[in-house]
């Protein structure tokens, strides 16, 4: 991960969390500050704290000079994305199945009766 001009290393799920968070911060014209896990120079694991959002460009490359084995820090990338701002799927809309055994499912307050004949 870029940031700020400053290179930090942190695993492919945690930058690819952050990135999609950080565009759906920047999309409502809002900043915030952040914390995830990173891999030091030295192999040690560390915290960094960004502020992402409107301003703030953070670029995800992959590290092909990594030596050693890569960390888990998934539980990182499932807390930012379970962040307030991170995109959600769409609603995907389902075909209301015929019930005929229950005639008051296809009831419809706003037509006033049911809604089929």
């Amino acid at each position: 991960m870029t940031y700020a001009g400053e290179t930090v290393t942190t695993t492919d799920d945690v930058a690819e969390a952050l990135v999609q968070l950080t565009a759906s911060i920047a999309a409502d014209g809002q900043a915030e500050a952040v914390s995830i896990p990173i891999v030091t120079e030295a192999g040690d694991t560390e915290e960094a704290e960004l502020v992402i959002g409107v301003g703030n460009d953070v670029l995800s490359a992959p590290a092909d000079d990594f030596a050693g084995e890569e960390p888990d820090f998934s539980w990182a990338a499932e807390e930012l994305r379970q962040h307030k701002r991170f995109p959600k799927a769409p609603a995907v809309a389902h075909e209301q199945t015929i019930d005929t055994d229950n005639p008051d499912a296809f009831w419809d307050p706003d037509l006033d009766g049911f809604t089929r004949a």
